[in-house]
């Protein structure tokens, strides 16, 4: 492998903050983290691009950063889709074998998802992703690679992601404008997933939820494989909104006031704790009680996570979540943050921070870097090797997930 392949690079752009993120390939080893670079998103609204010129720069800044702590010249990335044009549906595709003693091949495979992929999508949609989930021949479902097999009927199921051509055209030619190429696109939160779910929690049942700056993005998995993906258009930056109003401050001193202070349960929250907050048009920063500040934070949070189960009742998944609620992106930082899911969901819930990286591993340990790691990982298992071999001892199911996800490595 040359220089240049051995380096893959993952690029996050969101409504707050542009993450450029630099992976080596370790001789099929592993994953090191080797640069970061990290910019104030401007330009970019919701994943979509509303200024175009500001959103370049911020592209540029992010890549020159990484650029200089890896000490490689970024030409390619995987970038990251976001935003609420992004939606998933789930689809079935059948055809009748028609191979040599009806033994199912590959082009068998190959077929039954162009018959699944052939559906008609409004003016200006295009297919994201195609992500088999399971087989079915001749009745006999849950099969994760039937290539081999004998029947007369095979069907497939996979989730299909689509988005807004006009909105994916405009931030790839920001990423060209900003000097390098996009090798792929992945929706962010197919990458955060790769970075902070365990085979475990994908074969039992797990929602994701990527609190970011604009949006939630929720994936839901089950038996190892995607079901579910939406959009919540509530995000950080709400928080953000709320402070800057409730507490008469300048928005970008609600930003900090928020990353310093911030807690969503007001009842962890000391009555006596106190505050500085900076005010407005030249007036004296004022000393308040913190617990102000959370009785501003806790019904948004309960907003947004009651928004969250509305999506994961509606798309009938509630009974399915067996592993819990993984939450991860910038705003599950905030204190309080789990507590209140815990009361709202009544289920298991935990942070999730990248993990199974080397490098600058503590660098990027954090929710907030979930789908720029992600994406590395996403391009390191697809694209270089099979990253999520599972190793000995682990169950079937996760075996036959990675077979299954190795298998159709060369489809998409």
């Amino acid at each position: 492998m040359g220089r240049r392949e051995r380096y893959l690079v993952g690029l996050d752009v969101g409504t707050s903050k542009v993450a450029a993120v630099v992976g080596e390939t370790m001789d099929h080893e592993g994953l090191d983290i080797v640069g970061l670079g990290v910019a104030e998103s401007r330009g970019i609204r919701r994943g979509v691009v509303v200024n175009l010129e500001a959103a370049v720069e911020s592209i540029k800044k992010a890549i020159e950063e990484a650029e200089l702590m890896a000490g490689v010249e970024i030409d390619t990335v995987h970038l990251g889709l976001s935003g609420p044009h992004i939606k998933g549906f789930n689809s079935r595709g059948v055809i009748a074998v028609a191979g040599k003693n009806r033994e199912i091949t590959r082009e068998d495979v190959r077929r039954a998802i162009d018959a699944a992929k052939a559906v008609s999508l409004p003016t200006g949609r295009e297919i994201l992703h195609v992500l088999p989930q399971d087989f079915v021949v001749d009745e006999q479902d849950g099969i994760a690679s039937p290539v081999g097999m004998t029947g007369t009927r095979l069907e497939v199921n996979v989730h299909i992601v689509t988005g807004s051509q006009s909105s994916t055209q405009n931030i790839v030619a920001c990423v060209n404008r900003a000097g390098a190429q996009v090798a792929e696109t992945v929706v962010e939160q197919l990458a955060a997933s790769e970075a902070v779910l365990t085979q475990d929690e994908k074969d039992l049942g797990v929602a994701l939820v990527d609190i970011g700056g604009g949006t939630t993005d929720i994936a839901i998995y089950e038996r190892g494989s995607l079901w579910h993906t939406a959009v919540v258009e509530l995000g950080g930056d709400h928080f953000t909104n709320d402070i800057a109003v409730g507490l008469r401050t300048p928005v970008p001193d609600a930003e900090k006031v928020k990353r310093k202070c911030g807690c969503v349960l007001t009842s962890l929250v000391d009555e006596d704790e106190t505050m500085e907050v900076a005010s407005v048009g030249g007036r004296k920063p004022r000393v308040m009680a913190r617990r102000i500040l959370s009785e501003i934070l806790q019904p948004r949070a309960e907003e947004i996570f009651h928004m969250v189960w509305d999506e994961i009742r509606r798309a009938g998944y509630e009974k399915s979540l067996n592993s819990g609620i993984v939450l991860t992106g910038g705003g599950a930082i905030l204190d309080g943050m789990p507590e209140i899911a815990e009361q709202i969901f009544d289920l298991p819930i935990r942070r999730g921070c990248p993990g199974d990286v080397g490098g600058l591993a503590d660098h990027v340990n954090s929710p907030t870097f979930a789908t720029g790691v992600g994406l590395v990982q996403y391009a390191y298992r697809n694209v270089v090797g099979d990253f999520g071999r599972a190793p000995i001892g682990q169950g079937a199911l996760a075996r036959a997930a990675v077979a299954l996800r190795s298998f159709f490595k060369e489809f998409f």
